[in-house]
């Protein structure tokens, strides 16, 4: 894939390309999109008539060579359907309330009102959900071939943390996308990277024989277009501000956006940490999540301008479809001044009656998804707290106590520095990946560089914290723009991925050439297995042997479960499902019968010697 260097530099030039020359550049992506279209269907177009072209042939020969090689026929209109189903992308609509008629009809003269000015087309609905956040969703009937149904998004923190002016900035740019018609050319882009991702993960799951054909071409493929509609979607965005300044003003856009990026700071720094304690102290979650949240965005904090200045100095990522807050403000021609909290909400002012009824159903609805884990983590903090008190009621300490009690420390005590305490336990317990791995993680974070040597140590301790090494590193050395080691770490997550994407289609195929060796299962687990088969009444014979996975040697077992049936079965695929259904394998496994695979069923016998499970044994 694209080095991160490279896509830079490739993103920089079709920026300037586009601004240079608009028209063509959208020519240009509009046909790259068309030809990533026109693969996938000259794809399927050239399956079916493959299949057709079999029959045709095969019919000429002998129809009972046709009767013979029907599944052959069968495998490229399998790849086809598999093909086709991927073309056709079902966007559904956005979730949240849905205003009713007559509901809030202050918000809905309001929308109305900044619609009708973006000359934006009609809305299906406004929703308001619980998110910092608004959009302008699209959702295409047909793949648009019988128009789009358009949606207004609204997050009732966003309501509660602007002032009436700066809400309609929000809304302007949102209608700014539906206006500049982004949202048809834009989702007609997304489909086709859809699509393409839809293809492959279908394609590797069946293990399909032309899946490393198209992911050739992908991987030439997706680097140009990611590039290229990654610039459409910074314009768009550029395009929705200056739609935002020409209805409401550049200064109301821009106190907007400082007022989002304050809210934002303020949610992940105060709210959602205070609500974390919260969790530590009370065994039930909060019951006015809402309300306390309008509280914490509408209030003042001493950081405020500190977070704003550090915002302004960070620069826009090339993986961020959104410019940064500097980008936005030099774009509209204005600095950021003073946002200070409103003395009355967009929420207050335009949502009437309705603003106490979504805070209630927004707050009992998040109590619902959290207060099972709520619980669990509450009970676990306090046999935290328990154990922490034995630890530091101890004279004397373990290496892996004194590595329990850096952890504990850490987790229970945040504000704590827990880096002398892991330095103790890495020099007490050499060999203790974790310790290594969260020294590492807290000396970045202090950009202190001897964490890279101590992440790379716990990976060599413990492979598989290899995804959670290289998520650190790549966050740091992209911090720091190095690069090239961030294309190190990149390109090392990639190779792990195609291991373990090469494994799972390992364990979905069967292939005479796969290495197979003895089940190894204890008595306890074969017992368990054999009673699992003979529940189905339909199983006579049953072969077990395990399957080695490459690249997976420290995953779960695999099996391959050689089945004969006890007298006649019809429907026999349904029956080997209700087999596999039933049956109990510390592992994962996949069954089949000699008739479908006879030379792989013929190594099995070999390997496994006398059948795992005969009708009627004891």
């Amino acid at each position: 894939m694209m080095s991160e260097s490279d896509r830079r530099a490739r993103v920089a030039r079709l920026e300037a390309f586009a601004q240079r020359a608009p028209t063509a550049y959208r020519v240009q992506l509009a046909l790259l999109a068309g030809l990533g279209f026109g693969v996938l269907g000259g794809a399927v177009v050239l399956a079916l008539g493959l299949s057709v072209g079999l029959v045709v042939v095969l019919l000429a020969i002998s129809p009972i060579l046709l009767a013979k090689l029907a599944k052959v026929v069968w495998i490229p209109v399998a790849f086809g359907w598999v093909v086709l189903r991927a073309l056709w992308v079902r966007f559904e609509a956005p979730s949240g309330h849905l205003l009713a008629p007559g509901e809030a009809p202050a918000l809905v003269a309001e929308v109305e009102r900044l619609r009708r000015a973006a000359k934006a087309p009609k809305l299906s609905g406004i929703l308001i959900d619980d998110e910092l956040n608004a959009a302008a969703a699209s959702v295409p009937r047909a793949l648009g071939l019988l128009g789009h149904r358009h949606y207004l998004v609204l997050g009732l923190p966003l309501m509660q943390l602007l002032d009436r002016q700066q809400f309609a900035s929000v809304v302007a740019h949102e209608f700014g996308h539906f206006g500049g018609g982004h949202g048809r050319f834009s989702g007609w882009i997304h489909r086709v990277r859809v699509s393409w991702y839809r293809v492959l993960d279908g394609l590797a799951g069946r293990g399909a024989w032309a899946s490393g054909l198209f992911e050739r071409f992908f991987r030439w493929y997706a680097p140009y277009f990611d590039a290229y509609s990654f610039v459409l979607a910074r314009q768009n965005e550029y395009q929705a501000d200056a739609m935002a300044a020409r209805l409401v003003g550049a200064d109301v856009a821009g106190s907007a956006l400082v007022r989002v990026n304050i809210g934002a700071a303020r949610l992940e720094h105060e709210f959602w940490p205070s609500v974390v304690e919260a969790n530590r102290r009370e065994g039930e979650p909060p019951r006015g999540l809402q309300r306390d949240m309008a509280a914490a965005l509408r209030s003042r904090h001493a950081d405020d301008d500190a977070r704003i200045a550090k915002r302004l100095t960070a620069r826009a990522d090339v993986h961020d479809t959104h410019p940064s807050l500097a980008q936005r403000l030099q774009a509209l021609g204005v600095a950021a001044g003073d946002a200070a909290p409103p003395e009355r909400s967009a929420a207050e002012a335009l949502l009437g009656d309705l603003l106490p009824v979504l805070e209630a159903d927004f707050s009992d609805d998040w109590r619902l998804r959290v207060e099972d884990g709520w619980r669990e983590r509450h009970r676990a903090h306090a046999l935290d707290s328990d154990r922490l008190g034995e630890l530091e009621g101890q004279l004397e300490r373990t290496p892996a106590e004194a590595v329990e009690h850096a952890a504990l420390v850490e987790r229970l005590h945040p504000h704590v520095d827990a880096v002398p305490l892991y330095l103790d336990a890495v020099r007490r317990a050499p060999d203790d990946a974790f310790a290594h791995y969260r020294l590492g993680v807290l000396l970045l974070a202090r950009d202190n560089r001897a964490g890279i040597d101590l992440l790379h140590r716990a990976r060599m301790l413990d492979p598989d914290a290899g995804d959670a090494v290289n998520e650190v590193l790549a966050e740091f050395h992209h911090r720091h723009d190095e690069l090239d080691a961030l294309d190190s770490v990149v390109g090392d997550q990639q190779a792990r991925d195609r291991l373990r994407r090469d494994a799972a289609q390992a364990r979905n195929a069967l292939s005479v050439h796969d290495t197979l060796l003895p089940h190894g299962l204890d008595d306890a687990a074969l017992d368990a297995a054999r009673a699992s088969l003979a529940s189905t009444g339909k199983v006579g014979r049953a072969w077990i042997v395990r399957k080695h996975i490459d690249g997976d040697p420290a995953g779960p077992p695999h099996f391959l479960v050689l089945v004969k049936w006890r007298g006649l079965v019809f429907g026999e695929d349904a029956a080997l499902q209700r087999m596999v259904d039933a049956l109990q394998l510390p592992g994962s496994w996949v069954a089949f019968t000699a008739p479908n695979q006879r030379r792989v069923a013929r190594r099995v016998r070999k390997c496994a010697g006398a059948p795992s499970y005969r009708h009627g044994q004891a």
